[in-house]
């Protein structure tokens, strides 16, 4: 029926293998709880690479339970839409491939879902229907539960993101509160081209209402990003995590300026988490600091500037609680920000991100 229908060896050429009436008709009856479908494939994909992977991939978390061979007896894709059907020896096997959704097949993340004609009151009289527990997904590099890390009640949407926002970009905003188990930037299957939305479920589910509560409503340029549960779940922050959740707060304008274009590369650095008010009222305590920051910013490049705001008696100082560093070319503060990001001092750890230009020429430091 389908040209590109694949059927594997096992052990002999399939046609060769006799196949009683009762067998035939009891591996169509499990067909449609034997086949897994497999989406977003890269067009270099063919059925044999298919089979090969995910009959190693099997053994590899120990998901094969039909005995010795390969778990795959056949793959159909469909190369215009870049999926498959992988049909596995058993109804075990099938449900142990469940747990392979996102792994990274050549290079890309794919979807591993059950087909659309499986029918899960029938199925769960054939076999289980759910992946075994004891599987060893570390060996393939995925999280047991994680479902490919964009299932499941943490799963969160975002929604609202401008089209030119990039996935490097967008993954860098929500690291912010922490690595992530499962990122998707979902696009247009003919261009190419950003939808404006994403998924993603993080490593430590913790954080899961801290990120939707900080990044909910923040305005990106002409947008303004909506952030919740993809279940549409409206859990808030346990007490325990407000202070977490106030830091991300005072933290996400600097990381949206990061994503403004334009703003990507300066020539200034501002940096956060480096000094506290109180430590800029004395005089000798400034220019140490000052000092210091001239050293530390002069290792990536010539320094042309070191603005450190300090408090003013009575009345609010713009910036206060921030460095700004000023270099003479973007290549060194780019440098900088690579070498400084991150860094620890004073016990906290630096965020480093490029501020514009003309708002640090103009004295505003409160962008």
């Amino acid at each position: 029926m389908f040209p590109t229908m694949f059927p594997l060896a096992t052990g002999q050429p399939f046609g060769a293998l006799p196949v009683m009436p009762v067998q035939a008709m009891t591996q169509q009856a499990t067909r449609h709880a034997r086949r897994v479908y497999v989406g977003g494939l890269p067009p270099t994909a063919n059925e044999q690479s298919v089979a090969t992977f995910f009959s190693q991939v099997m053994a590899a978390i120990g998901g094969n339970t039909a005995g010795p061979g390969d778990a795959v007896v056949n793959v159909y894709i469909n190369h215009e839409k870049k999926f498959a059907f992988v049909e596995m020896r058993s109804v075990e096997e099938a449900s142990n491939a469940m747990a392979l959704d996102g792994i990274i097949f050549e290079g890309a993340p794919v979807k591993v879902r059950r087909p659309s004609d499986y029918n899960p009151s029938l199925a769960a009289t054939l076999g289980p229907s759910q992946p075994s527990p004891n599987l060893n997904l570390a060996a393939v590099g995925l999280t047991p539960g994680s479902a490919g890390g964009l299932e499941g009640p943490d799963r969160i949407f975002v929604g609202g993101l401008p089209y030119y926002f990039t996935e490097a970009q967008v993954r860098e905003l929500l690291e912010f509160f922490g690595p992530l188990r499962g990122f998707d930037l979902v696009k247009d299957r003919e261009t190419g081209n950003s939808k404006g939305y994403a998924f993603c479920v993080y490593q430590d589910l913790s954080v899961t209402d801290i990120a939707c509560a900080a990044l909910n409503g923040i305005k990106m340029g002409d947008k303004t990003l909506t952030v919740r549960r993809a279940n549409q779940g409206t859990n808030q922050p346990k007490p325990e995590q407000e202070s977490v959740l106030l830091h991300a707060q005072q933290q996400i304008a600097l990381q949206k300026l990061m994503l403004q274009p334009g703003a990507v590369s300066t020539k200034v650095l501002c940096l956060t988490q480096v000094v506290t008010p109180e430590e800029l009222i004395n005089d000798e305590d400034y220019e140490d600091i000052m000092e210091d920051m001239r050293g530390e910013g002069g290792k990536f490049g010539a320094l042309v500037n070191v603005v450190i705001p300090r408090p003013r008696p009575n009345e609010a100082a713009p910036g206060v609680g921030k460095v700004f560093l000023e270099y003479a070319d973007i290549e060194s503060a780019t440098k900088a920000r690579s070498g400084l990001n991150g860094r620890k001092f004073g016990g906290n750890q630096v965020i480093a991100v490029f501020y514009p230009e003309n708002k640090f020429a103009q004295g505003e430091y409160d962008a």
